[in-house]
């Protein structure tokens, strides 16, 4: 008599068994992968910023100084608007002495190729008159604007990866070139954009020297070149840069320029207040605290297109205006950015990042640290340090910012024991 073979196979129960294991397996190991990726994203940010810092000094060791923020060529009668990348002035090839940090470090971060068209100078469209002329006794920090009208100028519209973090998706139209690293300016709203201006016809009756040696006291100052023996606190206890996001189009607080309904810098009827750099903060909608109301008054609408669409922070890598380039050490990281009535002048300006819990600064000796968003950061009502007849907090007065104030300052005298 025969028997015939049978094979056992699975029983529906065991099968189901095996896929929950499986399930809970890859539920477990996702959240792994994903923290794996960010941590490998975040460590590619660090090594950008390290290399930014390593340029800053191979320039330093160049020049015995640093690049010049918000400084560049212009000429007796300029006129229009002030960004180098939309349109030419009736004056010529020049970029209104507002380039940012970055062009002039172009060639000790390996852009040689693109420091080359900078330079030399760049005919794009081949027409045998250049884009724009180079002036001043350095060209490094003298460089110029694009040329005839409609001819946007290739350079600054060019997406440099070692300006990047890998966590931020940002691309694309409307921005120009993106950068997510941004010049300290400091602890202060005051003169931020403009610094001293020693290269405009001033009189001496406004003052704008006094008021920059008063508030203009970070690493960079607007309009004029700073030196390492300038950095009195020491090196390793300065903020040179910060991290920022760029904008994604979402009304983020962070990247979304609102105008701020009174001053962000008090005023000289109540200079105690109401007005400091919580002015936006009613604006943040209570449902998501890190975006804007539908409806708060920026500066310029999220739907707007064409020149205003590209005004947004980190949009444009090579000009100097604060909201583009530069940060200031006022609120903590990650807070929403308040601008004073226009995009183009002064702003309550916190680094920012896409990296959880706080963000990246590279610190003037070349160190780059992550700074969490929970740093002491003194009272963020207080006025910020200025010259004026009026003014709580006068030229040499300890950062009110605490910590996080000091850490922004050059020349202060601050000690910090400790890490950070």
């Amino acid at each position: 008599m025969l028997r015939s073979k049978q094979t056992r196979g699975f029983t529906l129960v065991e099968l189901l068994v095996v896929i929950a294991i499986i399930g809970v397996l890859v539920g477990l190991l996702l959240p792994a992968v994903q923290a794996a990726r960010e941590a490998a994203r975040r460590m590619s940010c660090s090594n950008n910023f390290k290399q930014i810092g390593l340029a800053l000094h191979n320039y330093h060791a160049a020049y015995n100084q640093l690049p010049a923020h918000s400084r560049g060529t212009t000429n007796t009668a300029n006129s229009g608007s002030p960004n180098p990348a939309l349109r030419r002035d009736g004056g010529g090839g020049h970029n209104r002495n507002e380039l940012s940090w970055l062009p002039g470090l172009t060639p000790f971060f390996e852009q040689q190729a693109l420091w080359e068209q900078i330079s030399n100078p760049m005919d794009s469209d081949g027409n045998g008159v250049v884009d724009f002329q180079a002036m001043g006794p350095d060209p490094r920090m003298n460089i110029s604007d694009h040329g005839a009208a409609g001819n946007r100028y290739s350079p600054w519209l060019t997406n440099i990866p070692s300006l990047r973090c890998p966590s931020d998706p940002g691309e694309g139209l409307p921005a120009q070139g993106r950068t997510n690293y941004a010049a300290c300016l400091g602890d202060s709203t005051h003169h931020m954009h403009v610094g001293n201006q020693d290269d405009r016809a001033v009189s001496p009756s406004t003052g704008w020297y006094t008021a920059e040696r008063a508030a203009c006291r970070g690493v960079f100052v607007a309009s004029r070149s700073t030196k390492f023996s300038e950095i009195l606190d020491g090196l390793a206890n300065t903020i040179a840069a910060g991290e920022i996001c760029t904008d994604l189009g979402d009304r983020d607080a962070r990247t979304w320029p609102a105008d701020a309904p009174g001053s962000i810098m008090a005023s000289s009827s109540d200079p105690t207040g109401p007005n400091n750099a919580l002015e936006c903060r009613p604006m943040l909608d209570p449902q998501r605290p890190q975006f804007w109301v539908n409806g708060a008054p920026f500066v310029s609408s999220p739907a707007v297109t064409g020149p205003d669409a590209e005004m947004a922070r980190g949009y444009k890598w090579a000009y100097g205006r604060p909201l583009f380039s530069a940060m200031n050490t006022i609120l903590p990281p990650n807070s929403e950015i308040c601008m004073q009535d226009n995009r183009h002048n002064e702003g309550v300006l916190p680094p920012s990042s896409r990296h959880q819990g706080g963000v990246h600064v590279l610190m003037a000796d070349g160190a780059v640290k992550f700074i969490t968003d929970s740093i002491e950061a003194g009272n963020s009502k207080a006025p910020p340090v200025r010259h004026d007849g009026w003014v709580i907090n006068p030229a040499g007065s300890k950062s009110p910012y605490g910590l996080w104030g000091a850490l922004g300052t050059r020349a202060n005298k601050e000690l910090i024991d400790g890490e950070f």
